[in-house]
């Protein structure tokens, strides 16, 4: 069993140190497109909320369980657990609400010309940015509960009150009726989101479906008609969404099933956390290997080094 421990450990920080990399790497195109607005999408706004959420994911949750599998198992105070928690709750919470603005936006942007949507259509884009904000808003007073109730590890108190252990702190264990309205106010946001990605989804697919007959028909006599770029870009929110959707219920399972135990163990929590942490990690290279600018932008940087170092360059 030991060696399995240390297997998950090197697994979990391979994990959290190439996702940070990767998230890091996409928060820098993302602002920098935002910034200069050179080559700037619709959606450029979503993805760079949704990197930095992710990117949170992992720096509050990802570096510090790290630590604590290697080194010091009980090294936050009470100050640093309140903190840790806060923002990965409310890191998945902007990821969760992100992917779902990000589904949506690309199923009205798809939407007939001639529907009842066409007003929608038209005026979203300039309301991106104000429900990116309302979405941090939302997440950072719904989770304001969540401090309240984390702690330092046990084995770092004296209390007589009954706590749950996460390795790193511990939780108190509500009563019936607290716990019942705590998952009730946790998963009615989670439980929106999913239905309106599952309902921009299926409307996706359902245009991705009417494009391929209209294309085959028109291109009845071609090999291979060029996929157009709504196409290209809307295979990619399909593939985030459904990745993302996996992840979720695949963590919920282990996470519910952590919730029932009132000690788990370390290999538990650290596999809840590595499910949890698959989509931020995951999302970075899918969108890096998806956006051409990445490689226009690598290129860019190999030119200068080029230009600056041209000695190097014939190394």
């Amino acid at each position: 069993m030991g060696g399995a421990n240390i297997k998950m450990k090197i697994i979990f920080l391979t994990q959290t140190e190439v996702g940070i990399l990767g998230n890091s790497s996409l928060l820098c195109l993302y602002s920098s497109v935002l910034l200069t607005g050179h080559k700037m999408r619709p959606t450029d706004l979503i993805l760079n909320q949704m990197v930095l959420a992710n990117l949170l994911v992992l720096l509050s949750k990802g570096i510090p369980q790290t630590v604590a599998a290697f080194a010091l198992k009980y090294f936050l105070g009470d100050a640093a657990c309140k903190l840790v928690f806060y923002l990965h709750r409310v890191g998945r919470g902007v990821s969760l609400s992100t992917t779902c603005l990000l589904s949506i936006f690309q199923s009205i942007k798809l939407s007939p010309s001639n529907s009842r949507w066409l007003e929608l259509k038209v005026r979203s884009p300039k309301y991106i940015g104000f429900f990116c904000f309302l979405i941090w808003l939302l997440h950072f007073l719904l989770n304001i509960i969540v401090p309240l109730e984390i702690s330092g590890s046990l084995n770092s108190r004296n209390v007589s009150v009954k706590r749950r252990s996460y390795g790193l702190c511990s939780t108190l264990i509500p009563e019936n009726f607290m716990r019942e309205l705590h998952a009730v106010l946790f998963s009615f946001v989670d439980i929106i989101c999913l239905g309106l990605m599952l309902w921009a989804s299926g409307s996706m697919v359902l245009f991705l479906q009417r494009h391929k007959q209209r294309i085959q028909h028109i291109h009845s006599n071609s090999l291979s008609p060029k996929p157009s770029h709504e196409s290209r870009a809307t295979h990619t929110i399909l593939i985030l969404v459904s990745s993302f959707v996996s992840f979720y219920f695949l963590s919920s399972i282990l996470t519910f099933y952590i919730s029932v135990l009132v000690n788990p163990g370390l290999w538990l929590v650290t596999m809840s956390m590595f499910l949890a942490s698959c989509f931020p990690t995951f999302s970075s290279f899918f969108l890096i290997s998806r956006d051409t600018r990445v490689l226009q932008f690598c290129s860019f940087c190999w030119e200068r080094k080029k230009n600056i170092f041209p000695i190097c360059s014939h190394i």
